[in-house]
């Protein structure tokens, strides 16, 4: 939704557990401004390549032309002057997003940016607090309990690891409720797929 008119900058955080249509909304809003022949440039990290290295993929196969980036200051350096539209998935991977999501706002661009809100633990996950707190606009989206069937605002983790950011889809978690959320992971045997699907994740990286 465009708040805002003329060429005041502004920020939109999407946020919310996996599998709750986060990049699915910002897609979206993103073919809305192309639409309205905005110029707009997309980008997400280079880290992220579970679907494809060039383009913004949803869970639901929804897709978008975007350049990976190492660094949310990267963006500053590839930015067409000209541009008027930012999107900017998967925020979690790039911790240092809120001052240059700030200073993209200032320069007049409308920055929408999606991430998740909490980690594996249930935490609030860096960067998205701050940038919630910075933003004109905030879409809270739920995903579905696998568990139960109701709505979920957490991210399961299904596999046993201390890191932070384990980069994954379906297979290596769900969306949970808070009655049937588990911190960190469940308490149930892993199953041997889930194990095989993490090591090809962990093999893939460079």
């Amino acid at each position: 939704m465009n708040i805002v008119q003329g060429h005041i900058g502004w920020l939109e955080v999407i946020c919310g557990p996996m599998f709750s249509g986060k990049s699915e909304e910002l897609i979206r809003r993103i073919r809305r401004s192309l639409i309205a022949r905005k110029r707009v440039e997309v980008f997400k990290p280079a880290i992220d390549r579970r679907y494809s290295d060039g383009e913004i993929v949803s869970h639901s196969d929804l897709r978008i032309a975007s350049q990976p980036v190492e660094s949310a200051r990267e963006i500053l350096e590839r930015l067409e002057i000209r541009t008027e539209v930012v999107g900017i998935d998967e925020a979690n991977f790039l911790p240092d997003l809120t001052e240059v999501a700030a200073r993209l706002a200032d320069m007049g661009k409308q920055v929408i940016i999606a991430g998740l809100d909490t980690d594996y633990l249930g935490r609030p996950f860096d960067p998205i607090p701050a940038l919630l707190a910075l933003a004109e606009e905030i879409t809270k989206t739920l995903a579905i309990c696998v568990q139960c069937g109701g709505p979920a605002k957490f991210t399961q983790r299904l596999v046993e690891s201390a890191d932070l950011i384990v980069v994954g889809g379906g297979g290596l978690y769900e969306a949970r409720c808070r009655r049937c959320f588990e911190p960190g992971s469940p308490r149930q045997q892993e199953l041997d797929f889930v194990k095989t699907k993490l090591a090809r994740v962990q093999n893939a990286r460079p």
